[in-house]
């Protein structure tokens, strides 16, 4: 492949899966210490119905709109758990598998039934995301195009977004390290010196929720949730140290979009199929594997079946 065609049909793809499981997987890290881990499969099932109505109110693919709808739908989550629970007299695990998965089929019906499936979306892309279609048209003008500022400005806005979402994800964390490493490891002791826990819970739902939105475009609504876990468990048992954590995450989300990105279109016809597969099915086959083997053979499992 010429450094034209791998700019113009591979590059802007690949770095949209980088960013998006770095986005991920920021947030990822600290929902899994919080043992909160499955948020992140909640907060990508709940935000379909949010994603959809910010679209068809707007006309466009958009974060601000889109977001604003995640909120939103987040918030009639929380009113309708509460509702279920009291109403129906259920334990709160269950009335939230009763939101969740109403709101992820309404926000299913809403993609079939509405103008969104015969515009930008459509159930397909929407669950499994669609990275194939994000080409660099500029790019095919070779290793010049990266120095040129016109060209940049061609990039997929998807990449914008992203990227966006990376620094926001990571500018928080690196501000308010010390609050959120202490009312993860030790929200009694973050209360009694003054510190804001709820606040801080509910930022880092807020950061789950705009990595969930700005990931919907490269990898959809249900494979999203590999991102925010595999990284982090299979991190979480390689090391005892949080910083170190939090690298090896970045690295393994990193490393495994770009893998998955090149399995998806290289593995086929090493197999004898002419068609190349989902990248962001092989995007999350990839993490996978990755917390398999970290499960089988990462220090910290060897150390904890030892004790």
């Amino acid at each position: 492949m010429s450094g034209g065609d791998f700019l113009m049909l591979t590059f802007a793809p690949l770095l949209a899966g980088v960013l998006a499981a770095l986005a991920c997987s920021l947030s990822g890290t600290f929902l899994l210490l919080r043992r909160q881990a499955l948020l992140g499969d909640a907060v990508s099932h709940v935000v379909l119905p949010g994603i959809v109505a910010g679209f068809l109110v707007s006309g466009r693919i958009a974060t601000v709109p889109m977001l604003l709808g995640a909120a939103g739908a987040a918030v009639v989550a929380v009113a309708l758990i509460e509702v279920v629970r009291r109403a129906g007299r259920v334990e709160p695990g269950a009335a939230m598998g009763i939101v969740f998965t109403t709101m992820f089929a309404l926000g299913v019906l809403l993609l079939e039934q509405t103008g969104a499936s015969g515009v930008h979306l459509d159930v397909e892309h929407a669950l499994f995301g669609n990275l194939e279609s994000l080409i660099w048209i500029e790019g095919g003008a070779g290793w010049g195009a990266l120095a040129d500022p016109g060209a940049l400005a061609g990039l997929p806005p998807e990449l914008g977004r992203m990227a966006l979402a990376v620094a926001v994800a990571g500018g928080a964390v690196a501000l308010f390290w010390r609050p959120l490493v202490l009312a993860t490891f030790d929200p009694g002791h973050a209360a009694a010196v003054g510190l804001p826990v709820g606040a801080i819970s509910l930022g880092l739902t807020g950061l789950a929720a705009l990595a969930a939105v700005t990931a919907f475009q490269a990898v959809g609504a249900i494979l999203v949730i590999a991102m925010f876990i595999c990284p982090a468990a299979a991190a979480r048992l390689m090391t005892d140290s949080l910083k170190v954590q939090v690298a090896l995450t970045l690295a393994l989300a990193a490393g495994s979009a770009a893998a998955g990105f090149w399995a998806a279109g290289a593995l086929p016809p090493l197999l004898g199929h002419a068609q190349a597969v989902s990248a962001a099915g092989m995007i999350a086959v990839v993490s996978g594997t990755a917390l398999a083997l970290a499960a089988a053979f990462g220090p910290r499992r060897h150390r904890a079946a030892a004790g």
